[in-house]
């Protein structure tokens, strides 16, 4: 896939009463609201599902301790896997990992530009895609396993979720719940970039229903 050549919001996006600017819940954190129209949705949408069938496709995340992650996840570029990234699917199928397609990348620094309002040289080439069904949720964790201190980019379709963005310290407070819905961007870097951060709650059958989805799905871009 190509990705598409539009379906960027470069303004305030408009939940049909008000105007929804963006926001910093923290330094170097921006949420950008409305950031995908629907046609960019419902492309990236026919991208994760096609990246999540086999070989390599979406599967169980289970943790050192003996615990599963609730969310499920596909990954392309390399395959993260607690706590570090591998070329093959090695704790799934043992398959080699998906590539990394260019338009994601571009997708992220269009972002990263809006947010600060800068030019992004960011060379993004990996994607974390995560699926959280009824009742998923992702814990309070880092995204520390990357040598780049580039922004991270998420961007959200489906189900609205509570996404709460904390501090570099601890998984404890202070945090803020932010509502993500579907075509939102979230930007975090900088002094934020190493900040803890989860989604403590799913808000079932909010998704859009041109989407025809279940649940809410997550796509993570970042520079290894």
């Amino acid at each position: 896939m190509d990705g598409v050549t539009g379906g960027f919001r470069d303004g305030s996006a408009d939940d049909g009463l008000f105007s929804l600017p963006a926001t910093k819940p923290a330094p170097g954190a921006v949420h950008l609201p409305g950031h995908l129209d629907r046609a960019a949705q419902r492309e990236l949408l026919d991208a994760c599902r096609a990246w999540a069938r086999p070989p390599a496709g979406l599967r169980t995340v289970r943790m050192p301790g003996g615990g599963k992650m609730t969310a499920r996840q596909v990954c392309l570029g390399r395959h993260w896997y607690p706590y570090g990234y591998a070329r093959t699917a090695v704790d799934g199928d043992g398959a080699p990992v998906k590539p990394f397609p260019e338009w994601p990348g571009e997708w992220a620094r269009r972002a990263v530009e809006r947010a600060y309002g800068e030019p992004c040289t960011a060379g993004y080439d990996i994607a974390l895609v995560n699926f959280c069904g009824e009742g998923a949720r992702m814990g309070m964790h880092r995204d520390a396993d990357e040598r780049s201190d580039a922004p991270v980019v998420s961007f959200s379709l489906g189900d609205t979720c509570v996404f709460r963005f904390g501090n570099t310290a601890g998984r404890g407070r202070p945090w803020t719940d932010v509502g993500l819905r579907s075509g939102d961007a979230f930007v975090f870097g900088g002094p934020s970039r190493l900040a803890h951060h989860g989604v403590p709650r799913v808000r079932a059958g909010t998704a859009p229903p041109v989407l025809g989805l279940r649940g809410r799905v997550g796509v993570t871009v970042r520079e290894r």
